[in-house]
């Protein structure tokens, strides 16, 4: 069973930067991809990036040129690094993984960024 700890999440200023940490308690080398999703109050849960083993990335097209995703194989953990923060980005945000011979997503608990205007 893997598990997913998030962190770096808070109260920040419309314009802010804060950095999300999504530390794995295996070896990230083993996770076909890697993600971030989000989920604002009253809304589904949405893709926010995702990275890939061999380090492609994708992003959604609301956070595209503001929030970069990144890996630290070293350290197992995953980061999501979020500029020019909007009050719009407001939103619990999950780190899930993909690891598995039969594929398994795994989540973690969620870390809140709430931002004010």
């Amino acid at each position: 069973q893997v598990q997913l700890v998030e962190s770096g999440g808070g109260l920040v200023q419309a314009g802010g930067s804060l950095r999300l940490s999504c530390a794995a308690s295996e070896n990230i080398n083993k996770m076909r991809a890697m993600g971030w999703y989000r989920q604002a109050p009253g809304k589904q849960r949405e893709l926010v990036a995702t990275i890939t083993s061999g380090g492609s990335t994708n992003y959604a097209d609301s956070v595209k040129g503001r929030f970069t995703i990144s890996r630290d194989n070293a350290n197992n953990t995953m980061y999501l690094e979020m500029n020019n923060l909007k009050p719009e980005d407001t939103a619990v945000y999950y780190c899930n993984a993909l690891m598995g011979f039969i594929p398994t997503l795994y989540w973690g608990q969620g870390t809140r960024v709430t931002v004010s205007s």
